[in-house]
């Protein structure tokens, strides 16, 4: 997909929102199409993708056909959105993804596999522990996983540095083979699209 392509369905989920089609929770992406479209260049059909609750971009670009997509949103599932036929899965739950996904990648590994997993995360969730001691063990046992790490400058209540007590992202200037890190401004807010009083 293209990044207009990207964009146009991302605006019309906002518009569904926005207009009461959607009565459940929707984080939007926006801005970032440049970079998601450069990961997902190296991304398999074998490789699996694991996303926090901001995760139709990934869905489109790992082959989840935009009506399906669509479908689905408006049916609620905008923040759990699965799909096993394209080794695809997301979770509402923070950081819910990641023991999941380095579970994954070890069984890739003990079954000798080509796959890779691809694990996404936000850059609140990157600080904390349970991120911390999976990309670590990930790394000492040298797993086929890469970890994305996705700085929008948002928090549900809270700002991330002054949560942390830091001034950038502990992984803003690492470089290594199991982390990907790269910042993005977006339009739309931590959840919903603007309008729409949440819940």
């Amino acid at each position: 997909m293209t990044k207009e392509e990207l964009r146009a369905f991302e605006d019309k989920i906002a518009d569904h929102f926005n207009n009461g089609r959607i009565r459940a929770p929707v984080h939007l992406y926006y801005g970032n199409e440049y970079e998601m479209i450069k990961i997902f260049k190296d991304i398999r059909s074998i490789d699996w993708v694991f996303c926090s609750w901001r995760s139709h971009y990934q869905c489109l670009l790992k082959g989840v056909p935009s009506d399906v997509l669509e479908k689905d949103i408006l049916d609620g599932k905008s923040i759990s959105l699965c799909y096993p036929q394209y080794n695809i899965y997301s979770t509402a739950i923070v950081g819910g993804n990641i023991p999941v996904a380095v579970g994954t990648a070890m069984a890739m590994k003990r079954k000798g596999t080509d796959a890779k997993v691809y694990c996404f995360v936000g850059d609140m969730t990157a600080e904390a522990g349970a991120f911390m001691e999976n990309f670590k063990y990930s790394m000492q046992h040298e797993l086929p996983i890469k970890f994305i790490v996705e700085d929008n400058g948002k928090s549900v209540c809270t700002d991330t540095f002054k949560t942390w007590g830091v001034k950038e992202s502990t992984y803003k200037f690492v470089d290594q083979e199991y982390i990907y890190y790269y910042e993005y401004e977006t339009k739309y807010p931590h959840a919903g699209a603007g309008m729409r009083v949440q819940f």
